[in-house]
């Protein structure tokens, strides 16, 4: 018997698993979701898994790193995703949520790391911003006089004369997008605690002030989709585009990025954490499929392997930013023991 059939055979026998009604009927292809930025990544394990076992090519579906987390929580059984990929780490929120319905065993995979650029084509003006700068042209509230307004910026020379004379227009993900969520915390908030407003501004005024983008038509949400961005930025040259560093890398010849607080996103800034809107990227495995599902734990395992993740990893190859070999070790350690995640590192 190889390798599939006994795990088929381990799924016939897993009716313990209590959210796995009868109506349901077993799945042999694992299902992962989540975020956009990591979802190249997870496509290109699972087409080398795919080919080189006897397991099924997983099935993923990029809902961004919130949409995700909520699909992922939402219970136990064939019907619910087994792995979700986050550009952001799990919130303690979303941890609660798995934990009412019932998804208590969760294995956090921390990946490597990836930068969030604002990039245009190569044919429009370059920026030089600095997260001040950035926060004038796209936050929601910006200060006047004192007070705190709704952003009157058209222009980008409206924020500072030596940017160009022309419309803020600034195309990004949707809020349910964990880029979004780490643009507005490492890029809007940055730039907002540069003013000097800002050190007056209660912790729920700084959330709703600091870390919210325009809604007036300067930032308009392309969806799930950092490609649909990049052919935008493509064809015109008055449009900005902000996305992970490993799109920009797979259209270097197309694309440039604007410097931030001085700093151009390259892989060893990001690595070194230099590049002031560096992030870290995850996967989340759900332990109670894992042995029924299919094929959960070797994916993991190839994921997380030397050849993937490596310092010569395909992976690398592709514009993942690994991880260090003694953090890689941790991760093939956490692939083949699937640690359970504590609420209490993610606060």
């Amino acid at each position: 018997m190889n390798r599939l059939n006994k795990t088929l055979a381990t799924v016939a026998l897993a009716g313990s698993v209590a959210a796995m009604s009868a109506p349901a009927m077993a799945r042999d292809t694992i299902s992962i979701v989540g975020s956009s930025t990591v979802y190249p990544f997870a496509t290109v394990v699972a087409e080398r898994f795919g080919t080189k076992t006897d397991f099924k090519t997983p099935k993923l579906e990029s809902t961004g790193s919130g949409g995700g987390m909520k699909l992922f929580c939402q219970g136990i059984g064939t019907q619910h995703p087994d792995i979700t990929n986050a550009s952001r780490r799990m919130k303690a929120s979303e941890y609660e949520m798995c934990q009412k319905n019932g998804v208590t065993d969760i294995t956090e995979f921390r990946i490597g790391s990836d930068g969030i650029v604002i990039a245009s084509s190569k044919d429009a003006q370059n920026l030089e911003l600095s997260l001040e700068q950035l926060f004038l042209a796209l936050g929601s509230k910006v200060p006047v006089n004192g007070e705190w307004v709704a952003n009157p910026n058209k222009n980008w020379s409206d924020v500072d004369s030596s940017l160009p004379n022309k419309p803020i227009r600034v195309m990004g993900p949707p809020p349910t997008s964990g880029t979004r969520d780490s643009f507005n915390e490492l890029a809007l908030a940055a730039g907002c605690d540069a003013l000097p407003e800002a050190e007056s501004l209660s912790k729920d005024d700084h959330k709703a002030i600091c870390e919210s983008v325009r809604e007036d038509g300067a930032f308009i949400e392309a969806g799930e989709n950092d490609n649909l961005i990049v052919q935008k930025l493509i064809g015109d040259t008055d449009m900005y585009g902000v996305f992970g560093f490993s799109f920009l890398e797979e259209n270097a010849d197309r694309l440039q990025a604007a410097t931030l607080d001085g700093k151009v996103p390259t892989a060893d800034a990001i690595a070194a954490e230099e590049y002031p809107v560096a992030r870290s990227l995850f996967f989340y495995v759900k332990q109670a499929h894992v042995g029924v599902i299919p094929g959960i734990q070797e994916f993991v395992e190839e994921f997380t392997s030397n050849a993937a993740m490596g310092q010569n990893g395909y992976l690398k190859s592709v514009g993942l930013i690994v991880p260090p070999r003694d953090q890689l070790m941790t991760l093939m350690d956490k692939a083949e023991n699937m640690p359970k995640l504590a609420l209490e590192e993610l606060k």
